[in-house]
């Protein structure tokens, strides 16, 4: 039978983050078959080993998928060394353990996903499904189909990176800002911003709008919601069409 190791048996289960299971362990708060664990790594094998946090036995959550409209100024962390907000601070107490399904900066806006089924974030996020990630991006000034194609056809912003955006194109144009509709097939970090600091565009705003098919909507800013049977699918075949080997 297949092995973990202890603290991520921990998160695995829904049961906390990763860094938390680290610090109960640490602590002496974890048990392994009656036995205290101090080693992070102690094998687990999961669905036959018994595992308690505080004398209470860790039971496998039911997997929950969010949607959540999270607002400018949240970290995408369970917690921050600096003390700003995070973005479980807009998720209810009652809720299993989840994580976040890849990042949005402080500054960025929009969807995120979280969920405390790490098989299938792992698979939202692996670079070879290719799910795109669409964004509304608010720079100062007013811009042309140029802009697009610069970024569109790439450009160097390092000496190790060279990035491009899958697709760009104007939504709307104001007297001192642009709109732009921006689409990704990977996601490195800071992705977007990096490239329009490179052409000296400030961003003014950062929004992300859809992941795959799934598309934000008029969810409330700050607000979160379940997928529906039918988000869950959509995703999941997405996935399964984008795998290698598949046409």
């Amino acid at each position: 039978m297949r092995t973990t190791g202890l603290a991520r048996a921990l998160s695995k289960l829904g049961c906390c983050s990763r860094s938390q299971a680290q610090h109960l362990i640490r602590s002496g708060r974890v048990r392994l078959n009656g036995t205290v664990k101090r080693d992070l790594e102690a094998s687990v094998c999961l669905g036959r080993d018994r595992i308690e946090v505080d004398d209470s036995l860790v039971r496998p959550e039911a997997k929950v998928y969010l949607m959540l409209n999270k607002p400018r100024g949240l970290v995408t962390t369970a917690s921050d060394e600096k003390g700003r907000p995070t973005v479980y601070s807009s998720l209810d107490n009652g809720l299993p353990w989840v994580s976040p399904v890849g990042r949005l900066d402080k500054a960025s806006e929009g969807m995120l996903l979280l969920t405390n089924d790490s098989q299938w974030a792992a698979r939202v996020l692996a670079p070879e499904t290719h799910l795109l990630k669409t964004y509304h991006v608010q720079v100062s000034g007013v811009w042309d189909l140029e802009l697009a194609n610069a970024l569109r056809k790439g450009l160097r912003v390092s000496n190790d990176d060279f990035l491009r955006v899958k697709d760009a194109h104007i939504l709307r144009q104001g007297n001192r800002n642009t709109w732009l509709a921006i689409a990704l097939d990977e996601g490195r970090n800071r992705h977007i911003r990096r490239m329009l600091e490179q052409l000296g565009i400030s961003v003014l705003r950062l929004v992300r709008v859809a992941i795959g098919p799934l598309a934000l909507g008029d969810l409330a800013k700050g607000a979160f919601r379940k997928l529906t049977a039918e988000e869950k699918s959509a995703i999941d075949a997405a996935i399964r069409s984008s795998a290698p080997g598949r046409a």
